[in-house]
């Protein structure tokens, strides 16, 4: 792809024909069967890309390669400073391990359009298993390996898959995680459970596995032969992936294989500017969006060689581990959350450790998952000397709605702003009658229908809640659920979800599920969560608990219990760590509690007081709390 072509002139085009736009990309990738059908529309409207067309994913990403000579190119790197390992795998060698496990799994009775769910660290056999469903025509769900049980099992239940695959453990810093009793646990909560559990051992912590249920990895990969790639049509699923709901109940956004090839395979050129052969590092895990996208599928099926890192960007050993990691392995563009990088100047904050390091290869740091604050960009600028590319997306998108486009035409980047649409992404910023606003007015942002290639299909099981939740709002067009607004130039500022999803860290976690949690507990009449600032996460949760008449609780001990209580649930990913109790919770006069206004309040923001609300006194009492705990 060249990197003369004009912005303008690509981005009017592919919105103008996007038939012929995406057909011109799909050309680019190995078919078995070429589309002809480019975009066509269900029954309530919503596009279908490359309906007639024939592939496998796994085919596109691993043999496609060998098949045309480039079978002793690498394709992954595995780096683990918690274990001290290090690992490669050429294109050969990762296609044979891949239709090796394919066979593990063929003869477990998985076969075209059965699910399969994963849920391990960051370790090879992780995305070897990833594409071998692929390979195999299933469909995967994978789980971030930090979800506590009951998240797990509720995943299971909901995809209802026919294996499930995990490891003995996953390595935290210095601490190891046993995941088989999590596994155990989940199962038993299942109401669907798998009839087989496939465990990696890992050294650090084997597993006591269950003679008629649990399959040894290592056994049954020796006595397993090979399974080839099995065809499936561009719209058949590849993988289901759960993201929080405001509900409480997690969405199992829906990839299909061929848009998703398309449109990864272009990104790599197009967003990222990465060619064949050249090291793609994204410093992320397979269990969430950007690991899928960008460790596993997108570099892959780019021919590029992509590193999946098992440690973290601090404490392993220390704030230098990125550049470390970037320098010794020849990476040209690292792509990680802005959590990252604030852990790293917390702990660095003159980048000290980036002088111990040869950067020379690395070009560009990409930057996504949360919004980017202009002092963490700063100083990533200042101290890497690097561009600094922050780029908007959705797990629901599934690649770049807003950025930089390094591989076409780079343009001048602003603090705070996503710059400008990706070809495909018809970006609208909208009023709550869903009017265009003009340049410097927020709004909700949404996209003018069809999505292009790539983005999610349907919700797994429920396509009403897809269309309710994402295309009614304003007709024509999907919501987006993050508010912004484009300036005189057109570049997009995002500016925050506009539901009750927060980002920790680059993690959407639902507060609707936190609440249900808080009020299961005994003492807890009322409750309320809010996702508060942080420097380093992005945004906190914090509990704001009524309690029922008569209960006599100590506040403090009330605050570990419900600590405990979503560390159960959810997980530490959570880092839900304040409880307060409070006297009464701000409402308007049909009960609904104003969350937003709170939020402002425990921010520091300007905020006024709504003529709907039923008690304006409630507002001070929170408020005090809130700002004594800023104060802290």
């Amino acid at each position: 792809m060249s990197s003369k072509r004009d912005y303008p002139q690509e981005y009017q085009r592919s919105l103008a024909d996007p038939e012929g736009f995406w057909a011109e990309q799909a050309a680019a990738l190995p078919w078995y069967t070429a589309p002809r059908e480019i975009l066509s529309r269900n029954a309530d409207g919503t596009a279908r890309w490359f309906a007639d067309g024939e592939m496998n994913t796994a085919h596109m990403a691993l043999d496609h390669h060998v098949e045309t000579g480039r079978g002793e190119q690498l394709a992954l790197i595995y780096d683990s400073p918690v274990t001290g390992r290090q690992q490669r795998y050429s294109y050969r060698e990762l296609r044979d391990a891949v239709a090796r496990f394919a066979g593990v799994l063929r003869d477990q009775g998985v076969g075209k359009g059965d699910r399969v769910v994963i849920y391990m660290p960051m370790v090879p056999e992780a995305v070897i298993a990833m594409l071998a469903v692929a390979r195999l025509g299933a469909v995967h769900s994978v789980v971030f390996g930090g979800f506590a049980a009951h998240e797990l099992a509720v995943r299971i239940d909901d995809a209802r898959p026919a294996v499930l695959v995990t490891a003995s453990c996953g390595i935290e810093v210095e601490r190891v995680i046993p995941y088989k009793p999590l596994v155990d646990k989940a199962l038993q909560l299942s109401a669907h459970p798998p009839s087989r559990c496939i465990v990696l051992q890992r050294p650090e912590c084997r597993a006591e596995l269950s003679g008629e249920r649990d399959l040894d990895w290592e056994q049954a990969v020796a006595a397993a032969a090979p399974a080839d790639c099995v065809p499936v049509l561009a719209t058949d699923p590849l993988y289901i992936l759960y993201t929080s709901g405001t509900t409480g109940k997690p969405k199992g956004v829906v990839r299909d294989n061929g848009g998703h090839a398309v449109a990864l395979h272009y990104s790599m050129a197009a967003v990222y500017d990465m060619a064949p052969g050249e090291v793609f590092w994204a410093a992320s895990d397979v269990g969430w969006v950007v690991g899928h996208s960008y460790i596993v599928y997108g570099p892959l099926l780019a021919g590029c060689t992509t590193l999946l890192y098992e440690g973290k960007p601090v404490r392993t050993p220390d704030a230098g581990a990125f550049w470390r990691v970037a320098a010794e392995h020849r990476v040209k563009a690292l792509f990680a959350a802005p959590t990252a990088f604030r852990a790293i100047r917390k702990e660095d904050p003159d980048g000290a450790h980036l002088q111990d390091h040869d950067l020379g290869a690395l070009q560009t740091l990409f930057v996504a998952g949360e919004r980017l604050d202009p002092p963490t960009y700063d100083w990533l600028r200042e101290h890497s000397g690097k561009p600094v590319i922050d780029h908007w997306w959705q797990t629901e998108t599934g690649w770049a709605i807003c950025g930089n486009l390094m591989g076409i035409d780079p343009r001048p980047t602003k603090p705070g702003s996503s710059t400008l649409p990706v070809p495909g992404f018809d970006v609208r910023i909208l009023d709550d009658s869903g009017h265009e606003l003009p340049a410097g007015q927020q709004g909700a942002i949404a996209l003018r229908l069809p999505l292009p290639p790539g983005c999610l299909s349907t919700i797994w099981g429920n396509h009403e809640r897809f269309v309710a939740g994402y295309l009614s709002t304003y007709p024509g067009h999907y919501v987006s659920g993050d508010g912004g607004y484009r300036d005189e130039d057109g570049y997009v500022f995002i500016m925050g979800r506009t539901d009750d999803v927060i980002n920790v860290a680059g993690h959407r976690l639902s507060t609707g599920e936190m609440e249900e949690i808080l009020a299961a507990h005994t003492a807890v009449a009322e409750c309320a969560v809010i996702g508060v600032e942080d420097e380093l996460k992005g945004q906190l949760p914090i509990g704001l608990v009524i309690l029922k008449d008569g209960v006599n609780i100590a506040p403090e001990a009330l605050e570990r219990e419900l600590v405990a209580l979503i560390r159960e649930e959810i997980g530490a990913i959570a880092c839900f760590q304040r409880a307060l109790v409070v006297p009464r919770l701000p409402k308007t006069r049909s009960g609904k509690i104003l969350r937003k206004l709170l939020r402002q309040v425990a921010n520091g923001e300007d905020y006024s007081v709504p003529s709907t609300i039923d008690d304006p006194a409630s507002v001070d009492e929170v408020a005090e709390q809130l700002r004594g705990l800023r104060d802290v």
